[in-house]
């Protein structure tokens, strides 16, 4: 008697109940999702980008702002006079202060010269050190002229002729004076004066 062969359709397994055919999931390294990744010159861009922002909150300034950060702006009293005892105290010491500074960095240049005062063998490193002595030395020839400004004004301190313009006597005022001691005119005769200078030197 011919042995019966099962049919097709009952040898293959049918999936038990509750379970599904697996179906295998998209690559998610296909076209259709790629990963985002950052590359490292991006990240720098970002951080760099982050920092000089960072930095502009910080260097925004009132351009009337004085350049000394070791004393408090001067509140005059209700009716306190124009350049009483106590501003002129006031000014007296920012000035002295200053001073002071500039010296040390004088000071702090020659002793640096002299340390550093080496005959290269080298003509490209010996041109280089003497460009740099030459630069120190403009900037504490510049710094000389201005304490010799700040002793005349201290000397005005003391006769009491300070804190009034040159050219037309007004008042120089507490917060320009503040922003730079020396000032000896008003914000308006100093404009004038390099507006004309720009002019005649084109």
């Amino acid at each position: 008697m011919p042995v019966k062969k099962p049919s097709d359709a009952k040898s293959k397994k049918k999936p038990k109940v509750g379970q599904t055919a697996k179906k295998s999931a998209p690559s998610k390294t296909g076209s259709g999702n790629k990963a985002k990744t950052t590359s490292p010159r991006a990240k720098a861009k970002k951080t760099v980008a982050k920092e000089v922002r960072a930095s502009a909150k910080i260097i925004k300034h009132n351009p009337l702002e004085s350049p000394f950060r070791n004393f408090s702006p001067y509140e005059p009293g209700k009716n306190e006079p124009y350049m009483s005892d106590i501003q002129l105290k006031h000014f007296h010491q920012i000035l002295m202060q200053w001073r002071e500074d500039l010296m040390g960095e004088v000071g702090r240049t020659m002793i640096h010269m002299q340390d550093e005062a080496t005959n290269f063998p080298d003509p490209t490193d010996r041109a280089a050190q003497e460009e740099e002595f030459s630069i120190e030395l403009k900037t504490r020839d510049r710094e000389r002229k201005l304490i010799k400004k700040i002793d005349q004004t201290l000397e005005r301190i003391e006769i009491e002729d300070y804190g009034y313009c040159d050219t037309c006597g007004v008042e120089v005022g507490l917060r320009r004076l503040e922003a730079r001691p020396t000032a000896n005119q008003c914000i308006d005769c100093k404009s004038r004066d390099e507006l004309r200078e720009r002019q005649l030197h084109g």
